[in-house]
């Protein structure tokens, strides 16, 4: 499939780890409801399924935000719970309500019986990446992501959302056999999808590792982390036009466990507004070996002025340090994100304003270096 020649690449090289003449920046949610035209085509959607299940409706809202802020990367529209929705699982969204499941996984039997979805079942996901990937014209890099299996099982069992997580690590601490069985399934069926997406445009793939944080010291390794590595262990390398494809990780609260991260088999790291950037550089961002860094704005620096939000971006950008300048080799790399999902309450303009002092600040830093 012939696609147009990427203009842009400052998101992929800084995944790779190569210099680039500034800080590229994207932003999780970034085509979301904070955008009154995101509002509008939502409502001749229907619903929020019916916005993420149609291709032309997908490609739409994953460029809007790109019409409207020179972003250096597009996110692909869709939902991290696609995969368990084509297990059978019954996924739905009620006004004002988060994501609910109409079954849940939460006994032997109904787990057993838990297999890698037909992935044909989620073409309508594979076709919006093509079609975005088109609609691009190689203006920026296209992203595809998925839930974890860990964050996938928390939905899966809890039925939906959840402030205590009591099913799932009820689950978890009595029968550990079923919740291994349940995440081994869930790891190889957002491999096959991750895969998919791959084959059908996506140039970097992230692993959104939501609910990670939840859990304790020692269970994070054994039931989310190990994983997150099974899945980026079975990934493609090459996208569709044979260009390598990076991974990348989140995990919300993960910021502890950066040492055991450093192991995964992926180029890039995000972390929240939690992290020092300074320390995780040098945790996990020097050396032969070292993680390009994405992050980490706090959302709500969103609702500041636009000059307070100047302020908060030089902080993490001073906070980074030194950028990479050395064309010649790879070295420490950050990518601008917010620490977690943009608020759907932030103003448009000032997410104008975050872009612009994210871009400026950045080339003058290198100026200056």
């Amino acid at each position: 499939m012939p696609f147009a020649p990427l203009k842009n690449d400052s998101f992929l090289r800084a995944c790779w780890r190569q210099a680039t003449d500034h800080t590229p920046i994207w932003l999780m949610r970034q085509a979301g409801r904070y955008l009154p035209e995101y509002v509008a085509t939502r409502s001749r959607a229907g619903s929020f399924m019916g916005l993420a299940t149609n291709v032309d409706y997908a490609t739409e809202v994953t460029l809007q935000p790109l019409e409207r802020f020179p972003l250096d990367a597009a996110i692909l529209f869709s939902d991290i719970l696609t995969v368990p929705d084509a297990m059978g699982l019954g996924l739905s969204f009620e006004a004002g309500e988060g994501p609910r499941f109409a079954r849940t996984t939460r006994d032997e039997a109904s787990i057993l019986a838990l297999e890698v979805p037909d992935m044909d079942k989620l073409r309508y996901v594979f076709d919006a990446v093509t079609s975005i990937r088109r609609a691009l014209q190689g203006k920026v890099p296209l992203i595809g992501f998925s839930g974890s299996p860990w964050t996938l099982a928390c939905y899966m069992v809890e039925g939906g959302g959840s402030s205590d997580y009591r099913q799932v690590k009820t689950l978890m601490y009595s029968h550990p056999d079923l919740m291994h069985r349940l995440l081994q399934v869930n790891a190889d069926a957002v491999a096959a999808y991750l895969n998919a997406q791959i084959d059908a445009g996506a140039q970097a793939v992230m692993v959104f590792d939501s609910w990670g944080g939840v859990l304790a010291d020692g269970a994070f390794q054994a039931f989310s982390l190990a994983y997150t590595q099974r899945v980026l262990s079975q990934l493609k390398r090459n996208g569709a036009d044979g260009q390598p494809v990076p991974r990348i990780v989140f995990t919300k609260g993960g910021g502890i466990w950066l040492d055991d991260m450093r192991a995964l088999q992926c180029e890039v790291l995000g972390v929240d507004w939690t992290v020092d950037l300074a320390r995780a550089r040098a945790q996990v961002g020097e050396g032969a070996n070292g993680k390009a860094l994405q992050g980490n704005l706090d959302p709500n620096v969103l609702f500041a002025p636009p000059a307070q939000i100047e302020s908060e971006v030089a902080k993490v950008l001073a906070s980074f340090g030194t950028p990479h300048m050395d064309a010649s080799a790879p070295g420490p790399t950050h990518i601008f994100n917010l620490g977690h999902g943009i608020s759907q309450f932030t103003p448009p303009e000032h997410v104008e304003a975050l872009v612009a002092a994210v871009h400026a600040q950045s080339r003058a830093l290198r100026v200056k270096s």
